[in-house]
């Protein structure tokens, strides 16, 4: 199971990284603004629901090399702080640079706004390498039963995308004029991203 600073310590990173703008979470504003709130918390549920698949995916990946061999998992958590801290630089890097737009509106139904979503994030690559590099480094291997540890974090990542996507989508119009009024808070978002991105990685690449 998780210790309570284990999964406050995983909540507060992931609302942080969920909160900062990207693809997914301007997909899900610019599909409110599009289309309507009911049309951005549909994508957004879609959105937040295709990380089940990537937990997943950790949960037997990770699991797996666990058993095999602890070396391997510190290896694993070596490579995935070291793609964290590359991550926290790129976001330093191009701060600011992704804006919000329009989503296509294409007289898609709720139903099926909900499964491109979920498809969109299942099917992202990019997505399932940030999953094996962030989930590992909240596991704390001497606390055993590492496929729960996994699997409680991915719920918890999942449930907070959930929430704020669906949260998004439903103050979409207001949220997008408010940041295009603003156009100085995405780069600090994305630097505060960075930063927590860097920190997590630096942690876990001088840590035993």
């Amino acid at each position: 199971m998780l210790s309570l600073a284990q999964a406050l310590a995983f909540l507060a990173a992931a609302l942080v990284l969920t909160a900062t703008p990207g693809p997914d979470n301007l997909m899900v504003l610019g599909m409110g603004m599009s289309r309507g709130r009911r049309a951005g918390m549909a994508f957004g549920l879609g959105c937040a629901l295709g990380c089940l698949s990537h937990t997943l995916l950790a949960v037997v990946g990770v699991s797996a090399l666990v058993a095999a061999s602890p070396l391997a998992f510190g290896l694993l958590k070596g490579i995935g702080g070291a793609y964290l801290v590359w991550m926290g630089v790129q976001a330093w890097r191009h701060a600011g640079r992704v804006a919000v737009g329009g989503a296509a509106g294409d007289g898609a139904s709720l139903r099926q706004l909900f499964a491109k979503g979920l498809v969109a994030n299942a099917i992202n690559p990019k997505v399932v390498l940030f999953f094996l590099a962030f989930l590992p480094q909240f596991v704390v291997a001497q606390q055993g039963a590492v496929p729960l540890q996994l699997g409680l974090l991915g719920l918890i990542f999942t449930a907070q995308a959930a929430l704020l996507f669906g949260l998004l989508g439903w103050f979409s119009g207001s949220v997008g004029a408010w940041l295009n009024r603003r156009p100085a808070v995405g780069p600090w978002l994305d630097r505060l991203a960075g930063t927590v991105f860097v920190g997590l990685g630096l942690r876990m690449m001088v840590s035993r």
